[in-house]
């Protein structure tokens, strides 16, 4: 854990905490004056776009960084501005991207601020999207819903569900129905839970997605990247939120299949990566997706707050500790300082738990392997990767683990790391009216993109803001951060709840 800091080191995070409060200022200020009541800023031509339902998905997004960086006339000023908001124009509504921004935003914030506006929101929230729960055999939720008619959509014509789509509903929902004592919130997210258990693969690896009929895979693909990640995530929060111990069960073995199976090390630097297997082809695919990035974190929690072997425990750590420098350090390796978007590995990579066996075996001489740190490679023919698609897309997922890794380790490095990052968004991804994502990575002048994604204000910034503050409003012993980096207040289900929700596990 983080040791207090000196009074002149104290001087220097804030100053830079106040740095990256200046920078959610421009960009709020940007989308407030350019974009609002639409989703998002078109931050270099200081247009809009309505990707997200057209509710204004950046303010839902942005509520609860408001709150944590103490801008409470901003925060009051924003609530004012959805309170009368009705979620019922006649059009569909991701379930998905709905869940995490909005309900999981207005949760958040009220959990923070305790404003009954944005309870009364988030119940309107839940009550519109249960309906994605009903059309399908199984109660897996379908990809979108008409939240005027209660009618389901499927994606792309397929009457499957991802992962992730399936799984990342349960910390909303279920605190929801703890907020409101509805048994219908709880109800429907733990039987399309019950529906995952279900497949109960052997390797603790789950397809990316799943058939709503029937519950069964529907892809030979596994991955911990995009259509699984937050999916893997969701396992270990369920368990820290509420206490449910059959996703803590089922997220240790999870992990481990994930550690056992997808985890590697290039041949030359000796890069901890995680990649994917096409059990179809029989194929394993080297790469690495910054989507990926989020896993460091979420291994060094679980390594942290659960009950695990010995030789579990030190795996984890290491896992964490080796897969979150090769994220920072895919940005280091760039002229520009940012990190990639997608790299290919050398399909020369070694599987990590073997060289685990064999490190141990001859003595544990040295460094675990793929946690050695090699120093950041400005010649791209010596990185060991290669750069698949050079953009830059304002996410959030390395920032995130850095921020674990400095909360849960106390070594400043992460935080140094984490301010490096801070650096380069500020030099190449400001613009006029907020912050764009760029392409060309690996260059002095990268391409700006007219796109600024509300994830940014929900999840980097405050991801960056957290990483520089040593206050205790936000405790990993007291806060779950959802997959938008929405903070939820760990609770404990009452005796009466737990009889009325038929809650056994």
């Amino acid at each position: 854990m983080p040791k207090p800091p000196t009074l002149d080191e104290q001087r220097i995070w804030d100053a830079r905490k106040d740095e990256v409060r200046e920078s959610f200022k421009h960009a709020w200020s940007g989308y407030k004056v350019r974009a609002f009541p639409s989703d998002e800023l078109l931050p270099i031509s200081g247009g809009k776009s309505d990707k997200f339902n057209g509710w204004g998905v950046t303010v839902y997004d942005s509520l609860d960084t408001m709150w944590i960086m103490g801008l409470r006339e901003e925060f009051a000023e924003a609530v004012l501005s959805i309170k009368d908001q009705q979620f019922n124009p006649d059009n569909f509504a991701s379930f998905f991207e709905t869940i995490i921004r909005y309900l999981g935003g207005s949760l958040s914030a009220y959990a923070l601020s305790k404003d009954n506006t944005l309870l009364h929101l988030a119940d309107q929230l839940g009550t519109v999207l249960l309906p994605a729960f009903n059309g399908t055999e199984t109660g897996l939720p379908s990809y979108s819903v008409n939240v005027k008619t209660g009618e389901i959509n499927t994606a792309n014509g397929r009457r499957t569900v991802l992962f992730a789509e399936a799984t990342s509903c349960q910390l909303e929902f279920k605190y929801l129905a703890k907020l409101t004592g509805k048994t219908e919130y709880y109800d429907r997210v733990q039987k399309a839970m019950d529906v995952i258990y279900e497949v109960n693969p052997a390797n603790g690896l789950f397809a990316d997605r799943f058939y709503t009929d029937n519950g069964t895979a529907a892809s030979t693909h596994l991955t911990a990247g995009a259509m699984a990640d937050s999916g893997y995530e969701y396992l270990l929060k369920q368990w820290l939120l509420s206490g449910d111990k059959q996703s803590r069960e089922q997220y240790i073995k999870s992990a481990n299949g994930i550690i056992n199976n997808l985890i590697h090390v290039t041949p030359t630097r000796g890069l901890m990566n995680v990649g994917d297997i096409d059990t179809g082809y029989d194929q394993v695919l080297h790469r690495l997706e910054h989507l990926s990035c989020f896993l460091p974190g979420t291994l060094a929690l679980g390594a942290a707050y659960l009950d695990l072997s010995p030789g579990e425990k030190e795996l984890h750590q290491w896992a964490a500790e080796g897969l979150a420098y090769t994220c920072y350090v895919s940005y280091a390796d760039q002229l520009s300082g940012l990190g990639p978007d997608l790299m290919n590995m050398p399909q020369g990579g070694k599987k990590w738990v073997g060289e685990i066996g064999r490190w141990k075996a001859e003595g544990r001489q040295g460094k675990p392997p793929g946690t050695s740190e090699p120093r950041p490679e400005r010649d791209p023919t010596h990185r060991d990767y290669s750069a698949t698609n050079a953009r830059y897309l304002l996410r959030p997922e390395t920032v995130e683990s850095i921020f674990y890794m400095w909360r849960l380790t106390g070594d400043v490095k992460w935080r140094d790391r984490g301010y490096a990052i801070f650096q380069a968004i500020e030099k190449y991804t400001r613009t006029v009216y907020g912050y764009g994502s760029i392409y060309g990575v690996d260059s002095l002048r990268p391409s700006q993109m007219d796109d600024m994604p509300s994830f940014f204000l929900a999840e980097t910034l405050k991801y960056l803001y957290l990483l520089f503050d040593d206050v205790t409003s936000t405790s990993l012993n007291e806060w779950v951060f959802n997959t938008e980096a929405h903070p939820l207040p760990i609770f404990s289900w009452t005796p009466a709840e737990k009889q009325g929700f038929n809650i056994t596990i």
